[in-house]
């Protein structure tokens, strides 16, 4: 993974935090690391290129910090007790990598900052009221993407006609995304087929369940699904139906024919920015909920092997705006 060294607009709003050296205070002695403490709700190469990302980014930042790393793997009683250990153990920022975690410690903490990152749709999971500032002890960063958008280049290069879609049943992001797929399917006279899921374990039913129903399938940013995404992908692979991905940090290693979005590394490096700001004094309801939206912070893939697989020809004018190309079991970027 390549270092990616935090850039002009963000480094001018934390100049107090990177014109000096933050382990040491105004006298010269050494100060002690702060504890930051992060929850991811699941482990997939997504989430952990963020909590990745975050690290890196405060170690540019000048940041001497000592972490404190959990997983909920998947199941929200566990992301409660992260939670209360974070508490318990009064780490100084506690930062929630996707909607469950970060609902978890916004719940359960009040009185030390709180920082979500890669929430799809923080209002409605009740982090916030707005995205023109934080809400109290918490703010942070938003992964939502342009699903309508997808859907219509799904169409475009795959002419698909049925669309699958599974998405987890629980998760606030993933029941607001099913809204946004339904109204790219309308607008593209495309016949939605969804299934929802209550767990990872049951991803490869679901996938097997709808498979022969469509002809491709679409993913969100659902963390619950994609900790499932290699069963889903050989699924999908065996069938010869091609998958349109969300997230192109799990579509790395080929088997989605299609994948676009925000680079997760990036977002944790954003992320840290979000975090440094708050260690220079700046109160968490008023920093903006940060949106990722720029060239320079989104991916676009195009597996050519699952084209093949597929019998999809897709047009030069495609593979020449994609900067990541999939090929003969090689990714290649441009």
């Amino acid at each position: 993974m390549k270092k990616i060294v935090f850039y002009a607009c963000v480094m001018a709003a934390l100049a107090g935090v990177c014109s000096c050296d933050k382990t040491k205070n105004k006298n010269g002695e050494i100060k002690p690391a702060v504890k930051i403490g992060i929850a991811k709700v699941t482990q997939h190469p997504a989430l952990d290129a963020v909590e990745q990302g975050i690290q890196d980014g405060l170690a540019e930042l000048n940041v001497k910090a000592d972490y404190d790393l959990q997983n909920a793997n998947g199941d929200m009683s566990t992301a409660a007790q992260i939670a209360a250990k974070f508490k318990a153990e009064n780490v100084d920022i506690a930062v929630g990598i996707a909607t469950p975690t970060a609902q978890a410690l916004a719940n359960t903490i009040k009185d030390i900052p709180v920082v979500f990152a890669t929430v799809t749709d923080p209002v409605g999971a009740g982090l916030v009221r707005t995205l023109e500032h934080g809400e109290g002890n918490v703010t942070g960063l938003s992964d939502a993407i342009p699903t309508v958008a997808h859907i219509t280049l799904f169409k475009e290069i795959a002419n698909i006609n049925t669309l699958g879609y599974i998405y987890t049943a629980s998760e606030a992001n993933s029941a607001a995304a099913l809204e946004l797929v339904r109204s790219g399917c309308e607008k593209n006279g495309i016949q939605l087929i969804s299934q929802s899921i209550n767990s990872s374990a049951e991803v490869r039913q679901a996938a097997q369940s709808i498979v022969n129903r469509v002809d491709g399938l679409y993913l969100s940013t659902d963390n619950t699904v994609f900790s499932g995404l290699q069963a889903i992908i050989k699924i999908f692979n065996d069938a010869k139906k091609p998958i349109f991905s969300g997230d192109v940090t799990g579509a790395l290693n080929g088997g989605c024919m299609i994948a676009t979005g925000f680079n997760y590394y990036k977002a944790g490096i954003a992320t840290a920015g979000i975090i440094a700001e708050i260690l220079n004094g700046k109160k968490s309801d008023t920093i903006p909920v940060k949106l990722l939206s720029g060239p320079s912070e989104t991916d676009f893939l195009l597996d050519l092997d699952s084209a093949k697989n597929c019998n999809i020809e897709i047009s030069e004018q495609y593979i020449k705006q994609a900067n990541k190309i999939f090929e003969n079991g090689v990714l290649y970027e441009k």
